[in-house]
């Protein structure tokens, strides 16, 4: 196999994503790519693939600054038949807890990903409040919040930012972030149709650089829990999950890495800086994490869904607050 640049599989993957997979009819539909890492004697292995209309799937192995495993889906925004669902409200708080894997057969969805962080946690207490803005198909269900979200609810001002942002994609998939109103915590500033929106624990890329909150008066976190800017939650290796959207908010792009809530994964930094390097991401929350951490596709002759990552603490994946449903039209191969 001839050398090829990491730069240049950037270029590919970026412009695959732009332009779809029949505009590139020298990539095979599935490859495996071996490519030595610039400047590193460990090599990373990679799958590419096009499951449905619109949809990239990346499997990407990497040994440094540890041994992860991610799993990355690239949603081209424009491919007719791609559209969107968040966990709809339910129960007697905001959701009814479900793993990512039900709520993807349930709606016969073609992918899902883990999505809000909730509470309470740890509980087997199945509703769930959601931390921070939701709408699901039109309806607001969850307010921008601060932290605790609620009387008696854990503090976590340490790793969540009060009122983060969301993003929203309406239901012609313009995407984009939104911040709550001045006046009310369920509207938004800017002038867009809410349809399915999200928010994660804070905003980690802004217009293509890393953004990490930061502690203490001049920040958004507060010290607690151990958890200073000598030692910033944000800089603890975990499973990880985050949402991402490319300069011209045609490309979505969904990026999950192994990993568990006492170890291994990636740091927020480190997922930050490989989202901007390799994905082109021009803006990206970070969305619960570790055990929670969970990508799933369906099997389109079964329409039963398959985890992509390991999960953390359970098989089957853990039962969290949200998920968000992509669904998108067969591939020509697939169709009957």
């Amino acid at each position: 196999m001839p050398k090829t640049s990491s730069m240049l599989m950037r270029l590919r993957w970026f412009r695959v994503a732009r332009a779809g997979a029949a505009s590139w009819r020298w990539l095979p539909r599935c490859a495996l790519l071996v490519l030595l890492l610039d400047g590193r004697s460990a090599a990373a292995t990679e799958t590419i693939s096009f499951p449905f209309q619109g949809v990239t799937l990346i499997s990407r192995s990497e040994y440094l600054p540890r041994p992860v495993t991610l799993h990355v889906a690239l949603i081209d925004l424009t491919a007719p038949g791609v559209r969107f669902k968040l966990t709809p409200p339910g129960g007697n708080r905001d959701t009814l807890r479900q793993t990512t894997r039900e709520f993807l057969e349930q709606e016969r969805a073609q992918l899902a990903i883990n999505a809000h962080f909730f509470v309470p946690f740890p509980a087997a207490d199945p509703d769930a409040n959601l931390v921070g803005f939701a709408v699901s198909e039109g309806r607001v269900y969850s307010p921008f919040e601060p932290q605790p979200v609620a009387h008696g609810q854990a503090d976590q001002s340490f790793a969540l930012v009060p009122y983060a942002p969301a993003l929203n994609l309406d239901a012609q998939n313009r995407a984009r972030l939104v911040h709550r109103s001045w006046f009310d915590p369920r509207r938004v500033r800017e002038r867009v149709c809410l349809w399915n929106a999200l928010a994660g624990s804070a905003q980690i890329v802004r217009r293509g650089r890393p953004s990490l909150p930061a502690y203490g008066w001049l920040g958004r976190l507060k010290r607690g829990h151990g958890f200073s800017n000598r030692n910033s939650w944000y800089d603890l290796p975990r499973g990880r999950t985050a949402i991402g959207l490319t300069a011209d908010r045609r490309t979505l792009v969904l990026f999950t890495v192994n990993g568990r809530d006492d170890g291994g994964g990636l740091t927020v930094r480190e997922m930050a800086a490989w989202l901007i390097r390799d994905y082109h991401v021009h803006e990206a929350l970070n969305l619960d994490g570790g055990g929670s951490t969970t990508m799933v596709i369906q099997d389109p002759q079964t329409g039963s869904g398959r985890i992509l990552n390991l999960p953390g603490d359970h098989p089957r994946g853990r039962s969290v607050g949200s998920n968000l449903a992509i669904f998108a039209l067969p591939t020509a191969g697939e169709r009957k």
